[in-house]
């Protein structure tokens, strides 16, 4: 009985130490895993603040991309005017020199001034064009962040 009292003494020691060593192993693991926990939430914070920001850019470009569309609306109408006018000017100066009342000189001028509002128009239509183009592409690369996002969030 003496046997098997210290064979089973020295068994339950045995289990002892490996239970102790055991649940080191369970505290460890359980520390590991709550800072995993507190990493993965500070990367949701991180990565919530950066779609945040993502999405106020994306709302400034597309209200910028809205504004030049409205100015180049506004500009092409204005080309229209004055095309129409220049036409107007070039029937004028035509009738003019078919001996009509009015002196050439006037209608030089005129045809002049018209040819002069008709480049400032174009000129500031392409600006406008160019930054819609522009505001275009800043949307399209906000678009492919905002894919990259949801991937980076997917895995």
């Amino acid at each position: 009985l003496k046997e098997e009292n210290a064979s089973l003494r020295s068994k339950i020691n045995k289990l002892q130490i490996f239970s102790e060593t055991q649940a080191d192993k369970m505290r460890k693991l359980e520390r590991k895993l709550e800072e995993n926990k507190i990493k993965e939430e500070k990367e949701a914070r991180d990565l919530e603040a950066m779609v945040q920001h993502v999405e106020q850019n994306l709302q400034l470009m597309t209200k910028r991309a809205v504004k030049a569309e409205n100015s180049a609306t506004k500009l092409k109408q204005e080309n229209s005017l004055l095309q129409v006018q220049l036409k107007n000017y070039k029937t004028e100066n035509e009738a003019l020199r078919s001996g009509q009342s009015a002196s050439l000189a006037a209608v030089k001028q005129n045809a002049d001034l018209a040819l002069q509002n008709l480049l400032t128009v174009i000129t500031n239509s392409r600006s406008s064009i160019k930054q819609l183009l522009s505001g275009a592409e800043s949307l399209q690369l906000v678009a492919d962040l905002l894919k990259s996002i949801d991937r980076i969030s997917e895995v």
